[in-house]
């Protein structure tokens, strides 16, 4: 064979040796704009349903969609749901599910209620509801890994266990905490600036913390190593239980800190503190761009699906529509959501 007719081996598929001895050759992934399309595809996709929702909302009625009061309602409740979601992404992605942090939500409030209707300084409270949240986090943890139990009916058992408990000493009392208006406690975490709750800036600190801990840190690493293989893990040298009863420990200090500021929000901690936000967290997870076989996930993501879950109901009930709507379209954004997850699996996974 003629050196001419030999085929050049250094160059790349569809490449002449003129052209690659030119410039050199660069993967298409290379480029920074589509590698951060590629790389968060899921968060994307999330916010695209986002902006087509908000605006199909403002349409339908402009002049609601664009007085400030509106958002500031939803900003005020919407730092309890982020509080929750952002560690249920660490639980899925690693392969199991909790469904016990309602309670833990209304367990850890009601000892936070407790202390301060006991005359000690809120902060005081904060810190023993947190400690609550992470040991009833450690408690649900080991029944699911040291017990051998399936997360999923644990966690469920454990939130009725929880609940009913608050409902046999409390005996369905609420408990109203009118001093709270007047502490620092308050003026930090649940007062507002310029019109905007204090909250939500947690919240976005919050978010933005678990997004490097889950992205930057071993932690977020090992929690995405587990949920893919646990058995590859192992091998590792990866502490495989120890790193699930961490997720769930999480879980547990998220769903206080949401609990507490709940309270603060309302000034009155109720028995049923958590109940509403199950099914509401859950499909902000799953909208988010998480999926359900572990491995993966997104935090932004799941933040941004909390966002969007948290405008449906305003967005129904102010677009003119009565609130029987509003499970219809909590089901509609959540299948179209899951669909076009589905779409990008195979690109993104």
């Amino acid at each position: 064979m003629s050196k001419i007719m030999e085929p050049d081996l250094q160059s790349p598929l569809g490449v002449t040796h003129d052209e690659a001895a030119g410039k050199e050759w660069r993967h298409p992934s290379d480029n920074w704009l589509r590698g951060f399309i590629l790389d968060n595809r899921a968060s994307l996709g999330t916010l695209g349903v986002f902006i087509v929702m908000m605006a199909v909302f403002m349409i339908a009625n402009p002049v609601v969609f664009t007085t400030w009061y509106l958002y500031s309602s939803v900003l005020t409740t919407l730092p309890v749901a982020l509080f929750v979601v952002v560690p249920l992404v660490f639980v899925v992605t690693c392969g199991e599910i909790d469904l016990s942090f309602p309670a833990t939500m209304g367990f850890a409030s009601w000892v936070f209620a407790l202390v301060v209707q006991a005359g000690y300084d809120p902060f005081l409270g904060i810190a023993a509801a947190i400690a609550t949240g992470t040991l009833l986090g450690f408690l649900v943890g080991s029944l699911v890994v040291y017990g051998g139990l399936s997360s999923l009916i644990a966690t469920l058992g454990m939130n009725f266990l929880l609940r009913g408990l608050i409902q046999i000493i409390n005996e369905g009392k609420s408990t109203a905490l009118t001093s709270l208006a007047d502490s620092w406690a308050y003026k930090i975490f649940s007062s507002q600036i310029w019109g905007i709750p204090v909250q939500i800036f947690w919240a976005i600190a919050f978010v933005v913390l678990s997004a490097l801990l889950y992205n930057r840190h071993r932690f977020g690493a090992q929690v995405r190593v587990v949920g893919d293989n646990p058995d590859s893990a192992q091998q590792m040298g990866i502490d495989v239980k120890r790193v699930r009863v961490k997720v769930f420990v999480f879980v547990g200090i998220g769903a206080a800190i949401a609990g507490t500021f709940s309270v603060m929000i309302n000034f009155t901690w109720w028995p049923t503190a958590g109940d509403g936000y199950l099914l509401p967290v859950l499909a902000s997870v799953f909208v988010g761009g998480t999926p359900t076989w572990g491995g993966i996930g997104t935090v932004i993501g799941g933040a941004i699906g909390a966002v969007t879950v948290a405008f449906i109901q305003t967005g129904v009930v102010a677009a003119g529509l009565s609130g029987f709507y509003v499970q219809f379209f909590n089901g509609l954004i959540i299948i179209l959501s899951l669909l076009g997850h589905k779409w990008n699996q195979a690109r993104y996974r």
